[in-house]
């Protein structure tokens, strides 16, 4: 074991030093805060480099023997798993588990978010600030040699668990005895009745909050649990060594209130997260009044808020296609998105929640009432959530169409890519961005409003199927809605694709050029005083 814990070492320090390029946004919705009673977990998985494919990874018998991988996810191949291990180039087999009982069927992505007991999960990587606090971190957890990253302990959970506090005493045992490798990470969990959010450190240090059933949760990029109630063992578990390792390590006095976020992770002071986690609360209750962070410590905000109106899954979807409009941040408004708005540049004066990098959003929908099989739906979508459809999918299915699995980023576009079709209206968009959201959205949401309302009506049919015995029958039903509506998206996007280009083309609407808008002469004006304005033809 000496080579990986070297290697398991190395790794950990250059998952901290880069943790900052990660810049994912979860919201969890807890039922009574949600319109239609369901619990909600929400991700957008923003970078660079993730794989964007989407596997279904059946039932596995127990006695099967599994892999645990580190870094195995960019670059692998998941058809086949697991009689076939085609892990990526990074990978690191370090163990392995072996099943007791039958696995769940699970949606497997670049982090796993659904299985088909209606368990389902996302993830935010969190940095913390560079400094003595910072130092003292990295040498203890550098300590501990840890086995286990997100995405190899969020696999095993929907594998193995079937409700959120199952999942969480799970993935905290797993921690606990085989340690953690990687960043810390904020993880949002549901199962239909009750929401939980877990941090994971680093060592073996770890902690989860049940959130209210009427209150909806974010994180940003950075840990949140500022306070663990130690006399409350249902809605607060973590670590046994919490307190004890904290000490131990120089980084909490044993005096005043214990709080992990500021101790494990401390990171309150990068607006590209602060300021993401501040929008989404104003949102939600804009009563709240609360200051934005260049101006009020955002140990002040709420770890959760009771939203002014009940959320649905169209309303996450808003949210997490927002860049702060109407703001004093708003990012369409400032040099770097051109004289059209566009706020999917990569250059941005404050990170908003929708991205350019983003590499998928998902919003689980999991409704407690009904069967299993029913109620594990998924809304999915690749690219920045402003300029992409969701479809929905249940972790029931018996497949996928081809096009969830199909390309990959470092190669050429791809009319059957799922992903490169819905990058390529997002790369339309940012020709004219006011124009082309127009053109997105009045193609895209009517038929988001009616596919919200069948789908709650497959639902139901298929739950009266399962209650009647024929549960075979009510995932045939599933799998063929969820493939036939997941196709004729990919088709309608192949054409939005097409029309936006030649709508746009040179910059111009329908071949006709574009007068420039005064906030954009104003912007230009005040750097150049009209002298660098070019003469007309």
């Amino acid at each position: 074991m000496k080579f990986w814990k070297y290697a398991s070492v190395v790794l950990f320090v250059l998952l901290l030093a880069s943790s900052q390029v990660f810049a994912c946004t979860i919201l969890a919705v807890g039922k009574d805060a949600s319109a239609d009673g369901s619990t909600m977990t929400s991700h957008t998985c923003d970078s660079n480099s993730d794989d964007f494919r989407l596997w279904l990874i059946p039932s596995m018998p127990a006695g099967t023997v599994r892999d645990i991988v580190l870094d195995g996810r960019a670059g692998s191949d998941f058809t086949g798993f697991p009689e076939s291990n085609t892990y990526g180039p990074r990978a690191m087999i370090l163990d392995t588990y072996t099943f007791e009982k039958p696995t769940n069927q699970y949606l497997h992505g670049m982090y796993s978010f659904a299985n088909d007991k209606g368990l389902a999960m996302g993830e935010s990587t969190c940095g913390f600030e560079r400094g003595e606090q910072g130092t003292k971190l990295r040498a203890a957890f550098g300590k501990v040699e840890g086995i286990y990253d997100c995405y190899m302990l969020q696999d095993l959970a929907l594998e193995t668990c079937s409700t959120a506090r199952e999942a969480v005493e799970f993935m905290g045992k797993m921690v606990d005895e085989y340690g953690w490798n990687g960043s810390c990470e904020c993880i949002n969990i549901c199962d239909g009745n009750e929401v939980w959010v877990m941090e994971v450190y680093g060592g073996n240090i770890w902690c989860a909050v049940r959130i209210p059933d009427d209150a909806v949760f974010v994180a940003a990029n950075r840990a949140r649990i500022i306070h663990i109630d130690f006399d409350d063992p249902e809605n607060y578990l973590y670590s046994a060594n919490i307190k004890s390792f904290a000490i131990e390590n120089d980084l909490w006095d044993g005096k005043g209130d214990f709080e992990p976020c500021n101790i494990y992770a401390p990171n309150k002071s990068s607006l590209l997260c602060t300021l993401r986690e501040w929008r989404v609360l104003m949102l939600l209750d804009p009563s709240l009044n609360l200051l934005p962070p260049t101006v009020e410590d955002p140990d002040n905000y709420p770890m959760w808020v009771v939203p002014k109106e009940k959320v649905s899954v169209q309303t996450v979807h808003e949210i997490c296609s927002d860049w702060y409009a109407g703001t004093e941040f708003d990012v369409s408004r400032t040099v770097y998105a051109g004289p059209f708005g566009n706020p999917l540049g990569t250059n941005y004066v404050y990170r908003p929640i929708n991205m350019c990098r983003c590499t998928y959003i998902q919003c689980s929908n999991i409704k407690s009432w009904l069967p299993d099989a029913a109620k594990c739906l998924v809304w999915f979508g690749w690219g920045a959530p402003s300029t992409t459809y969701l479809t929905p999918l249940f972790a029931s299915m018996t497949e996928l169409p081809e096009f969830f699995y199909t390309g990959v980023r470092n190669e050429p576009f791809r009319e059957d890519s799922g992903w490169w079709v819905c990058s390529g209206v997002q790369q339309d968009a940012t020709i004219n961005y006011e124009v082309a959201s127009e053109v997105i959205k009045s193609i895209r949401d009517p038929r988001m409003e009616t596919i919200y309302k069948l789908t709650d009506a497959i639902q139901t049919i298929a739950a009266s199927m399962i209650d009647s015995g024929n549960e075979e029958g009510a995932i045939k039903l599933l799998t063929a809605y969820a493939c036939d509506t997941a196709e004729d998206w990919h088709e309608i996007w192949i054409d939005l694709d097409k029309s936006l280009r030649s709508k746009l083309m040179f910059g111009n609407v329908d071949m006709r050029a574009p007068s420039e808008p005064q906030w954009w002469l104003d912007i230009v004006n005040e750097y150049t005083g009209d002298k660098l304005r070019p003469l007309a033809d």
